[in-house]
């Protein structure tokens, strides 16, 4: 008995005594568990806008109750399950469409409050009203300060929250070749998007362009491949234009009905159109109070103080008593008939406007052009194409003017179905830029 003793004692003399080697001491879960690595849910950082018609700008049907799924700014997908972990935003009964783009718009800051002294800050504010209204793009043709390029720099922030900035840069309209060359070379050398050419003679009231100064502008675009948009009046001149290789008819044919010959030229050429009817409205609408002034639409983001100055009685009396506004006024008549041919002759009509300038309220304008595109003879359908995919086509813009997968989260919100009637388009409920929602006053 006694021998056994230490045997039993000692354990790590088991094995002599006769018994077999103890087990290692159990180890803790810890220490043999492999680790169990759970994959996050996929929609984990996406969100899914959920209920709404939504009409994508590709020419298809709406799409009832179909699911818009957004990541890091861009769309993920369009009509496809809800991921598991993605946030849900339920708009159902609402309408989304493309954001608009106003492929001719001026940015220069003159549109934010008078508390606001920053350019820069100044600039951001003009677009936030643009946003604000549903225009999510635009393409600024001249008059931008040079802190304009810091915005536009951001463009493509997923973070944005106004619309994106594209600019021309200085307007050329010089007759002298030698200036028009050196202001088409310092644009081209600050990287802007587009060059903005200027042929008109206001009526007869000042010196035209020269053809030599603009084929010198043409020369220097090329070597830059940067894209010129034309200004211009008369027809001639938009069938010159075109024969020198312009990129952009930046406004309407206004002092005659386009020709065949003009009409075959400008759709073999595949330059775009960008009608600009609420030009001419600013021309003579300020002769008295214009009736929008009352609409609460325009009131929810009007500049009063621009408001005060159009109505200055001095003011109205000199735009009432204007031979030029008297001739502006029957252009537009002749702006939309044009508008109207030019659709049913299969070219591409962009949307645009020339709002910014004094007078031209920006966002509330693209609203009423759409009226007037209607007028002439466009259906809801034609009008909302012309502001999105095809303004986006006509501007180079690949992942804009349409919700397709991989392309910017750029969509706007309605109550109402803008394709029975377009004034559904002022049923505005979010607007958002790169899936961010716009701040609404």
């Amino acid at each position: 008995m006694y021998r056994l003793l230490p045997c039993l004692l000692a354990s790590t003399a088991l094995a002599a005594c006769g018994g077999s080697e103890p087990p290692e001491s159990a180890p803790t879960p810890e220490s043999t568990a492999a680790p169990v690595e759970t994959a996050p849910p996929p929609g984990i950082g996406a969100t899914a806008y959920v209920g709404a018609t939504i009409w994508d700008g590709t020419g298809g049907a709406p799409r009832p109750e179909t699911v818009l799924l957004v990541r890091d700014g861009r769309i993920e997908s369009v009509g496809e399950p809800v991921p598991e972990g993605a946030d849900v935003i339920d708009l159902s009964g609402s309408w989304i469409v493309p954001g608009l783009i106003n492929a001719h718009g001026h940015v220069s800051g003159r549109w934010a409050a008078s508390g606001v002294t920053d350019v820069t800050e100044k600039i951001r504010e003009d677009l936030r009203l643009y946003a604000r209204y549903g225009i999510t793009t635009v393409l600024s043709l001249g008059g931008a300060p040079a802190e304009a390029a810091t915005v536009r720099a951001g463009r493509e922030d997923p973070g944005l929250d106004y619309a994106r900035l594209y600019m021309a840069g200085q307007v050329i309209n010089d007759s002298n070749e030698q200036d028009a060359g050196r202001i088409a070379i310092t644009n081209t050398e600050r990287g802007v998007d587009w060059i903005k050419i200027q042929v008109d003679d206001r009526l007869g009231t000042t010196r035209k362009m020269s053809w030599d100064a603009v084929q010198v502008v043409m020369n220097a675009s090329k070597v830059t491949d940067t894209p010129v948009a034309a200004h211009l009046y008369y027809m001639a001149d938009a069938q010159r234009l075109l024969e020198t290789g312009v990129g952009l008819l930046a406004h309407s044919v206004r002092d005659r009905e386009v020709t065949d010959e003009f009409v075959q030229t400008l759709f073999d050429s595949g330059v775009c159109y960008v009608p600009t009817l609420m030009r001419e409205v600013s021309t003579f609408v300020y002769s008295q109070r214009p009736d929008f002034f009352d609409d609460p639409f325009f009131l929810a983001n009007a500049n009063r103080r621009e408001m005060a100055r159009v109505t200055e009685p001095e003011r109205m009396a000199r735009v009432a008593n204007s031979p030029s506004a008297a001739v502006y006024r029957k252009a537009l008549v002749q702006a939309q008939d044009n508008l109207r041919i030019l659709l049913g002759s299969g070219i591409p009509i962009a949307f645009g406007t020339d709002s910014g300038p004094g007078g031209r309220f920006p966002g509330y304008f693209e609203h009423a052009e759409f009226n007037l595109m209607i007028d002439a003879g466009l259906t809801p359908r034609e009008v909302l194409r012309s502001a999105t995919s095809t303004a986006a086509t006509c501007l180079g813009l690949d992942d804009l003017g349409t919700l397709e997968a991989g392309k910017w989260a750029d969509f706007v919100v309605l109550a109402e179905n803008p394709l029975q009637d377009i004034r559904a388009m002022r049923t505005l409920q979010r607007v958002y830029v790169a899936g961010n929602r716009v701040p609404m006053p």
